[in-house]
């Protein structure tokens, strides 16, 4: 592992937000030390230019580590991984690798998709506004990638491999708001034993082991 930086990193975006979550989630597992700004939500500030400057898109997360700037979340993970984790947590063979950035790429494109439906049909929409039809077809969409997640779990405690790795937080940080958000859904045996795993990580349980009912009923981002 990397030497500690000696500049405080960085990170721009509100604690509640899923995708500071992870970051968050592995700059506390990486015990580095660091500084969250709230940026987002209610604290504003995505338009300012001075944000802009850091990420054009206005969007967060955003890492800021010294002079460097980084953006977009697992972007960010395999950034901070890279330079200060060890090769368990991200393989330098390539083959090995591919095993990690296969289920972070998954989990961007299929899993969050389907969970964030999910989350903001349900949780994030006032109740009189809510559709059950879009609901009930989210929480199906929902259930058949945590169906693909508990396949893989069957064969292995984590899913690159034998070991926690960066595979892991992407797929994970859906997994308390999945299991606490009220609404009753599948709990596959082998997401539900991962999970208690994530749950004994001192870093999960403070950052993505949070409250969340800031955002309930709420819309906007």
């Amino acid at each position: 592992m990397a030497a500690a930086p000696e500049a405080v990193i960085r990170i721009l975006g509100r604690r509640s937000a899923f995708n500071v979550q992870k970051v968050l989630w592995l700059l506390g597992e990486l015990e580095l030390a660091h500084e969250q700004v709230e940026v987002g939500g209610a604290a504003g500030g995505l338009d300012e230019p001075s944000f802009l400057a850091l990420n054009p898109h206005g969007r967060i997360p955003v890492l800021c580590d010294g002079p460097d700037t980084v953006w977009e979340s697992h972007a960010i993970l395999r950034y901070l991984a890279a330079r200060y984790g060890e090769e368990a947590l991200y393989p330098p063979d390539p083959l090995a690798r591919s095993q990690v950035d296969r289920w972070m790429d998954w989990a961007h494109t299929a899993l969050q998709p389907a969970f964030m439906a999910l989350f903001w049909g349900y949780y994030r929409t006032p109740e009189p506004q809510r559709s059950p039809r879009h609901v009930e077809a989210a929480r199906r969409d929902c259930a058949r990638q945590f169906e693909q997640l508990d396949a893989q779990l069957a064969t292995r405690p984590y899913l690159a491999g034998p070991a926690f790795s960066l595979g892991d937080i992407p797929a994970a940080t859906t997994l308390y708001r999945y299991f606490t958000m009220g609404l009753d859904v599948p709990e596959p045996p082998h997401v539900r034993a991962w999970y208690e795993r994530m749950q004994a990580r001192p870093a999960f349980r403070e950052h993505v082991m949070r409250s969340y009912e800031e955002l309930r009923g709420r819309v906007a981002h």
